[in-house]
């Protein structure tokens, strides 16, 4: 192999695998959404993964066929219809939201394996301040003394995936009883303060975003 072919190995090899962290604190959900929509539809063959840190003021959102019999006395709080899957779920401020911005094609990586990824590094976040948390066949995210501790819910489009994972960190979880949290009527809901000494947001995002590269990119 010549030189230049050496470099143009190295270089795909490099856009492969680099993910780019981006820390965007409280952030307007319907904005965010635009973002990511605007990120993938512009992005091309060499544009590196993107994931983003952050947390949302109060909002219900609804996936792309959820059922919205199950958002039960929404308040104050909007309720927005959004292009990702699952039913209905709750963001609000003390809950680490990733959004996972991955050319699935180019990482060589399903839609399965890229759940089984944020599941993975959800679990192995909450392993590092003692929390045990698992996974259910029957409902994608992770649960911990069988309540839902994280969520997930995505999209894909050219390819390439958006939304991402939500973990319970220190959050109001009242909301949630104005829900059918996932679709199910009976499910409670936990978050890691509950469960642990307490850990701020920013800890856990520190925790969760290496392990969330790692879990990507062994998943391939």
């Amino acid at each position: 192999m010549g030189q230049t072919a050496r470099r143009v190995a190295a270089w795909s090899a490099f856009m492969e695998t680099q993910i780019i962290v981006r820390q965007l604190g409280l952030a307007d959900y319907t904005v965010t959404l635009r973002s990511m929509a605007e990120f993938t539809d512009t992005r091309g063959p060499e544009t590196p993964d993107e994931i983003w840190i952050l947390e949302h003021p109060p909002i219900f959102t609804l996936g792309i066929n959820a059922d919205r019999r199950h958002v039960l006395s929404p308040g104050r709080i909007p309720v927005v219809q959004v292009d990702r899957g699952g039913q209905v779920t709750y963001h609000g401020p003390g809950q680490l939201i990733a959004y996972t911005l991955v050319d699935l094609k180019r990482a060589r990586l399903s839609v399965r394996g890229l759940v089984f990824a944020l599941e993975n590094a959800m679990i192995e976040t909450a392993a590092t301040i003692g929390v045990t948390a698992v996974k259910r066949r029957d409902a994608p995210g992770v649960y911990a003394d069988g309540a839902k501790l994280g969520s997930i819910g995505l999209r894909v489009r050219r390819g390439c995936s958006y939304h991402g994972l939500a973990l319970n960190v220190n959050m109001d979880l009242a909301p949630f009883a104005q829900i059918d949290p996932c679709g199910f009527a009976d499910l409670r809901v936990t978050q890691l303060n509950d469960l642990a000494c307490p850990a701020s947001l920013q800890e856990m995002a520190e925790e969760l975003a290496p392990r969330l590269i790692g879990q990507i990119r062994s998943a391939a």
